[in-house]
């Protein structure tokens, strides 16, 4: 029995230390990427772009975000951090049958502007396929960007299929030269949430436009689990108070992406809205802004697909749980023409993208 005794206390003494040692290492290889990064931007594949320098007003232009789930969210996939079982993809074929799929999506709307979020580079949980590599190879007249967002260590979690270790970003492509781009970190939970939740940021890259101003074109993926008011407070005052800083120069405005708010204009909370869905706060909006929802009619709200389903059960559309997240703020210089959510079914990510077409228009 003692010899049992001295085993058993041996083996729980080791598995205590590797825990230690472990949450060491979570601890100490934590780090924030630098405010204010410059941002490298890549010129197009092909040898000749598809428009000219500089942007133009009263032109029509195409915008569309797509969160393409880091290639994981078929329609069957359940995520563990949504009350559902799986936290890395099916297979690496499947990463890349879905991320090329979601590209494809996006390039048939000849958008001339098109961000998207949850893009991974060398990811455990999607088998490390590099999808910057694969949105390039179907926007190869494009110029790009992109903004690193999780750059984590190895996760443990769930016990049952780690995370792993994350390199995750935010990508923007431009038909149009970009002419500066730079990269600003979000304030993000200070606990234990910090280990778990991206490295929340936004970029902003500039588009020079023929009347000598810039369209500013910020790329924002926002905190969605578990992060308090203080949290998504901070977050919102920041990035207005940078977009009114732009408008205020004179430049054109528009903030697109995962807002991880619902941004329907007749959003109510309740006790039991998830913690990525509380209604868009307006009230935050500068003077001269407006979130492009709001443009809309209640009824034209309220028939539109929605933009994103809960991934806690497998997609169904009587069954999961929806909510628009995904959308555009503008300044008072941009004109939105239309705004729709287009209907994939969430065959390719948790996500359907979104569709703006709008104008630059000088003010006096």
């Amino acid at each position: 029995m003692m010899k049992f005794l001295k085993i058993t206390g041996k083996i729980l003494l080791l598995l205590i230390l590797l825990v230690a040692v472990y949450a060491l290492y979570v601890v100490f290889s934590y780090h924030r990427i630098e405010d204010h990064l410059g941002l490298e931007i890549y010129p197009p594949k092909e040898t000749e772009t598809l428009s000219s320098v500089s942007a133009k007003t009263d032109t029509d232009y195409r915008i569309i975000s797509y969160n393409i789930g880091f290639g994981a969210y078929s329609p069957d996939f359940t995520f563990f951090m949504d009350g559902g079982k799986s936290s890395v993809a099916k297979n690496r074929e499947s990463v890349i049958e879905l991320v090329t799929g979601a590209a494809k999506t996006a390039q048939v709307q000849d958008a001339d502007f098109a961000i998207f979020e949850e893009v991974d580079l060398d990811s455990t949980r999607s088998y490390h396929v590099n999808q910057i590599d694969l949105l390039s190879q179907t926007f190869p007249d494009y110029y790009y960007q992109y903004a690193i967002n999780y750059d984590s260590a190895f996760l443990m979690v769930p016990p049952w299929e780690p995370h792993g270790k994350s390199l995750s970003s935010i990508a923007f492509y431009s038909r149009f030269p970009i002419t500066s781009a730079i990269r600003r970190s979000f304030p993000v939970a200070s606990g234990f949430g910090k280990f778990l939740d991206l490295d929340r940021c936004y970029s902003v890259s500039k588009i020079s436009v023929s009347d000598s101003s810039d369209l500013c074109i910020y790329s924002v993926h926002m905190s969605a689990y578990g992060n308090d008011e203080s949290v998504r407070e901070g977050q919102m005052k920041m990035l207005m108070e940078d977009m009114k800083s732009e408008r205020d120069a004179g430049n054109y405005v528009i903030c697109g992406g995962d807002f991880n708010h619902n941004m329907n204009g007749d959003a109510q909370e309740t006790d039991s809205t998830p913690s990525w869905a509380h209604p868009f706060p307006s009230e935050y909006l500068p003077e001269g802004f407006a979130n492009v929802m709001d443009l809309l009619s209640a009824e034209e709200q309220k028939n539109m697909v929605k933009s994103s389903r809960n991934a806690d059960i497998p997609y169904d559309p009587e069954e999961s749980l929806m909510v628009t997240l995904d959308g555009f703020l503008i300044s008072d210089n941009v004109t939105c023409k239309t705004f729709e959510v287009l209907d994939t079914g969430f065959a390719y990510s948790d996500h359907n993208p979104v569709v703006m077409t709008f104008s630059l228009n000088k003010l006096s």
